[in-house]
């Protein structure tokens, strides 16, 4: 293996549990490597830091496997590491059939994502050195989940900045690409080949049961970037007497109905649109509901994007909670990590004010338990999730 010596004056992120070595923090390298081998890391005093892979190609040139200089990284390495990210799940969401069961860097595994949807699995294999070792990591995900087939969803252009080429389709048997999985008790259709990301967003699992106090018999929902229904399924579960369920692919409100009519809900109208036209025409039509839900995609794709995604999120959280009929609810949220949880705050304080309205937060949280974080590494601080009870200011 070759040795990476890291530069003396740097940030001690390594140290601090980091998963990432930067080009900018490496000083020389000694001995021959390929891209994708292991390498050793080591401080500019010669002090062993971790073991990873090296990509000379991408910015961040070690991703870390271990910290533990015994550890010797081989089949039973990935092996244990499944085994381990899977006992996890099972423990902290007791009876768990579908979730994210390998979180990457999370999992001490960096570039690779694995979602299990019942006896389903789909794989993101996201970087070079993960790559190489497929046929390993086949192999675990065999042994571990035993499932019926294994589904690569490696169609992201992340693979291009490791030099790999974008790809999809079956890595392990057949079966329909359409599969039916159940969460919070909630029955849903997920599309493992076309669908985003893998086919489902299970980091809002806590989230979306986190909903059930604000719902009534009474209770009207407006649901906004709906996608394929899943605030809006989780509020017909919990009793909603009529939801409103919004998005502008007709892709997504197709898939919404279908899971919908698998649950047996019919108290739901659906709305092809943009939902920052749609919000805004309901305000101007003076319509109110009971509980406004805001879920949008990421609108900050970098830091360059943040003051324009302020923007748009000022803009349909201010048109969302003026909806809100008084004492009801607003449950708002971003998933841009670039958006940091501080100016997203401020973003809803913004908008209450402009709003006339006081806001009482009640609930405050990021992504679930199938979805962990390690504090040293801010980029895992990705998802915000607020619910606030909404008053109006005179």
């Amino acid at each position: 293996m070759a040795n990476v010596f890291l530069k003396r004056k740097r940030k001690k992120r390594l140290e601090l549990g980091h998963p990432w070595v930067f080009q900018s923090e490496v000083d020389y390298i000694e001995g021959d490597f390929e891209p994708g081998d292991f390498v050793n890391v080591y401080n500019h005093q010669r002090h062993f830091l971790a073991k990873g892979y090296i990509n000379p190609k991408s910015q961040m040139i070690v991703r870390v496997l271990t910290q533990n200089p015994n550890d010797e990284l081989n089949a039973q390495f990935f092996m244990n590491r499944i085994r381990q990210a899977w006992a996890y799940r099972e423990r902290m969401i007791p009876g768990v059939r579908s979730c994210r069961a390998v979180y990457g860097e999370a999992d001490f595994l960096p570039g690779l994502i694995v979602d299990k949807y019942e006896d389903i699995l789909v794989v993101q294999i996201l970087s070079l050195g993960m790559e190489k070792r497929k046929e390993w990591i086949l192999q675990a995900l065999l042994d571990v989940f035993q499932p019926k087939a294994i589904y690569l969803r490696n169609d992201v252009h992340v693979r291009e900045l490791e030099g790999l080429k974008q790809e999809k389709g079956f890595w392990y048997g057949t079966c329909d690409t359409n599969v039916q999985i159940e969460e919070n008790g909630v029955k849903y259709i997920v599309d493992i080949e076309n669908g985003q990301k893998t086919g489902f967003f299970f980091d809002q699992r806590q989230n979306r049961a986190a909903i059930k106090p604000l719902i009534t018999s009474e209770s009207t929902v407006l649901d906004c970037f709906t996608h394929t229904g899943s605030f809006m399924l989780n509020a017909c579960l919990y009793g909603a007497k009529h939801v409103t369920a919004v998005d502008i692919s007709e892709h997504a409100i197709e898939t919404a109905k279908r899971n919908a009519e698998l649950n047996g809900f019919t108290n739901v109208d659906f709305v092809v649109a943009n939902a920052f036209d749609y919000l805004r025409e309901c305000v101007q039509e003076g319509k109110k509901w009971d509980v406004v839900i805001i879920d949008p995609p990421a609108f900050a794709k970098s830091a360059h994007a943040v003051p324009k995604a302020l923007a748009g999120y000022k803009d349909i959280n201010l048109n969302g909670l003026k909806l809100v009929k008084d004492g009801g609810f607003f449950v708002t949220a971003s998933c841009s990590y670039h958006v940091h949880p501080d100016m997203f705050q401020a973003m809803v304080a913004e908008a209450a004010f402009d709003a006339k309205k006081i806001l009482r937060q009640i609930h405050w949280s990021g992504a679930g338990y199938d979805h962990p974080k390690l504090l040293a590494a801010d980029e895992g601080d990705y998802l915000k999730f607020a619910i606030y009870e909404v008053h109006s200011r005179k």
